[in-house]
């Protein structure tokens, strides 16, 4: 029999984490695993101005027939705009071309099988670590993928000298994967003089930049996140850049996300976006609608987007404020260990520096969940939680 025959499959590290968290019958259990922003509540909120879109879109949508195959013009503006600027999309002669994707992962994964068609023999480079799902998506789909030095767990935070001495030795031809703000796993991101480094090096090297953008407006903000994206683009003639509306607008279960092209003039990017369109059609045809109705809603209503911005602002507090309430509490309980590096840290994830067997610990003795490395989700933390999270934190170490 063809089914019998077949293994069971590993479970997902990430979502089989939160699977297990979900069976945990303890009623003390922590989630700092799942990779979503929540509340104090612990709940993944919808947005007020998600919902007051929703409501304008049921008054005013007359119709659920199909998107084109790249998905809505409109949603293309909308998101070039908030990207890229206004400015750099009107200085890059139109050479921007945008489709829109099923979330931050489909769009990477139609950027990767546009690689394997149009640049056969590239080799995709990812800093190590690098969310784990990106070897995934780029391997099924058929790129060989390489590793270059990233995070220094010294410091707790990017290793510029070595990033900058391994970009130089990649080959022209091949393609750097770079996390714009809010690296996932750790936290930590390149500055502003970093960033200028990796443009250089960009510019001499011939590599293909490839932005992976899950998380614009969870680190400084929207226009400041986007600032080592525009730092290497006003360097680099060609660049690919993936983006998500998951985490910024909270519509994870929507799956919206884009992928744009940046090419040297508006006839290039047309020609690639015509053969994503060819790859977009033989993987699911067209776009699912209502989550880019709702993108582009609020991105274009005044008060909608004022309402998204100090919703946004929010987000960012809560785990900003989280990072500090958590380094305090551990400071408290530890003083031989400097955990400050926490709170220099950007957007949802940390690298706490704890060791697997302390993370299995936490996971079998105190029903905390974090993802194996140490990474936490400093949003999960609840005030309700916080003192038990440092107590538990500061036993694991003893072990």
């Amino acid at each position: 029999m063809f089914f019998s025959g077949i293994e069971q499959a590993p479970a997902d590290p990430i979502l089989g984490l939160t699977e297990a968290f979900r069976k945990d019958p303890r009623p003390n259990k922590v989630n700092l695993g799942v990779g979503v922003f929540m509340d104090d509540k612990g709940t993944t909120p919808a947005l007020e101005c998600v919902k007051r879109a929703e409501r304008l879109l049921w008054e005013a949508e007359k119709t659920k027939g199909y998107l084109p195959i790249s998905g809505s013009a409109e949603y293309g503006e909308a998101v070039a705009e908030l990207v890229f600027g206004a400015d750099f999309h009107g200085l890059a002669s139109n050479g921007v071309a945008i489709a829109q994707a099923p979330g931050g992962t489909g769009a990477l994964r139609i950027g990767a099988e546009f690689l394997k068609h149009f640049r056969r023999d590239a080799t995709v480079w990812m800093p190590a670590p690098t969310w784990d799902n990106h070897k995934g998506v780029f391997g099924a789909a058929g790129c060989p993928v390489k590793e270059y030095p990233y995070y220094d767990p010294s410091t707790r935070g990017v290793d510029i000298g070595a990033m900058c001495a391994a970009l130089e030795k990649i080959p022209a031809g091949d393609v750097v994967l770079l996390h714009v703000c809010c690296h996932n796993p750790t936290g930590a991101d390149p500055d502003a003089a970093g960033w200028a480094r990796v443009a250089d090096v960009a510019a001499r090297a011939g590599w293909l930049p490839f932005f992976d953008f899950a998380y614009q407006g969870f680190g400084d903000g929207l226009e400041a996140d986007r600032a080592g994206l525009l730092a290497v683009l006003h360097k680099a003639p060609e660049a690919i850049v993936a983006t998500s509306f998951s985490k910024n607008m909270g519509l994870y279960g929507e799956r919206v996300g884009s992928l744009a092209l940046v090419a040297e003039n508006g006839k290039s990017a047309g020609a690639a976006m015509s053969q994503v369109k060819r790859i977009i059609r033989t993987l699911y045809s067209n776009p699912p609608r209502h989550g880019a109705a709702l993108v582009r809603t609020v991105l274009e209503d005044a008060d909608l987007r004022e309402r998204w911005l100090q919703e946004l602002d929010a987000m960012r507090a809560r785990i900003a404020g989280n990072r500090q309430k958590l380094v305090s509490g551990l400071a408290r309980r530890i003083e031989d260990l400097d955990f400050s590096f926490i709170v220099r840290q950007k957007g949802m994830f940390s690298f706490s520096g704890l060791a697997d067997a302390q993370v299995d610990f936490l996971r079998e003795q105190k029903a905390i969940y974090m993802v194996k490395g140490g990474r936490i989700n400093v949003a999960g933390l609840m005030a309700e939680s916080l003192d038990y999270v440092c107590d538990s934190i500061a036993e694991s170490l003893k072990i």
